[in-house]
């Protein structure tokens, strides 16, 4: 199979060696406009070659297509492969702006060409059990679940400036975990948002954004959501999730790369070295969620998060967003309505 993959920078080149390990993938073709990116990308993978263009990779007869290119560049992208036909993957979200993005939802309403977004933890072992104990029972019925995503450090600068802040670049996949985990839909949100003193505050005033934050989700049934989220956690990458029922909890993320220090006297769990990266953290989760859209590509399977899917955790962010600036709760009819 043919995948063409749009934009070379961490996560696509991330993305590249992944695709190249599958097993489905006999070529890759691949763009950029940094020549030192698509050169890295060759040197490592004899499947991979370069074209000079996103419209080149379009028009080279691709299976499929995994657009990672800037967050901004999205929308664009996205309805330039589904118009010319070809399954697609987009790294999450679907647009660098929620208008723009229920663009993209309504224009491709009634396309039937497959198109998958990014949500690595849906593809996660610790994830996919935890799902299978909720939805299933063996919990109970669940009154809480608690998510977390620590970063131990700040993206670039220039990413920032096209991220669409915390809460809509890292919050979201948080948010996209406790309403798959659940299988509920979240109807209000109450966010609080902060610069930490160490942080470089200038970096975060000029894109209105914040360092750490924290996220009250209240679901459909009742269940409390809680998100903790910061780029500042120097000891390591950090994600959990914990779902607490009234005759069960489970927690994944536990392993002895949690970046957490007991203070219990003698315990010497976690074992460690600490995650560092999304990269090391969620590998697994990663080469399982392409592998499934190889799937998708070659008509075998339909989307495990389509648009549409997505636009829940995208309603999400919004309101969250709303809220911190705010300082106030905001139902996701709101923001919804406000969008049009």
């Amino acid at each position: 199979m043919r995948i063409g993959l749009i934009g070379l920078g961490r996560i696509g080149a991330f993305h590249a060696d992944t695709l190249a390990a599958l097993d489905a993938v006999d070529e890759l073709v691949v763009t950029d406009p940094v020549a030192a990116a698509v050169d890295g990308v060759l040197a490592r993978h004899s499947v991979a070659r370069a074209v000079g263009s996103p419209a080149d990779v379009l028009a080279s007869g691709v299976a499929g297509v995994v657009i990672a290119a800037a967050t901004n560049a999205h929308a664009e992208l996205l309805l330039a492969a589904v118009a010319a036909g070809i399954p697609t993957f987009c790294e999450k979200p679907v647009a660098g702006r929620i208008e723009e993005a229920l663009k993209v939802q309504r224009a491709l309403a009634d396309s039937d060409v497959p198109v998958q977004i990014g949500y690595p933890r849906r593809f996660d072992p610790a994830f996919v059990e935890a799902r299978s104990l909720a939805l299933g029972g063996a919990l109970g019925q669940v009154h809480t679940v608690r998510s977390t995503t620590l970063d131990p450090a700040p993206p670039p600068a220039a990413y920032l400036a096209v991220s669409g802040g915390i809460f809509r670049d890292c919050s979201v996949h948080d948010f996209d975990a406790v309403r798959w985990v659940t299988g509920q839909e979240v109807e209000q949100v109450y966010a609080v948002g902060a610069v930490d003193p160490d942080a470089a505050a200038e970096l975060y005033a000029d894109n209105d954004d914040y360092s750490t934050v924290s996220t009250l989700l209240t679901m459909a049934d009742g269940t409390i959501g809680v998100v903790s989220n910061t780029r500042t956690n120097a000891r390591g990458y950090d994600v959990r999730l914990e779902v607490h029922g009234v005759l069960d909890s489970v927690a994944a993320g536990l392993d002895d790369g949690l970046p957490l220090r007991s203070t219990e006297p003698g315990v010497t769990w976690p074992a460690g070295p600490a995650h560092t990266f999304f990269m090391d953290r969620l590998t697994e989760a990663f080469r399982r969620e392409l592998a499934a859209f190889t799937r998708v590509a070659a008509g075998e399977i339909g989307s495990p998060c389509t648009v549409d899917d997505a636009m829940g955790t995208a309603w999400v962010a919004e309101a969250a967003t709303l809220s911190a600036r705010e300082r106030r709760p905001v139902a996701i009819d709101e923001v919804r309505s406000a969008a049009g």
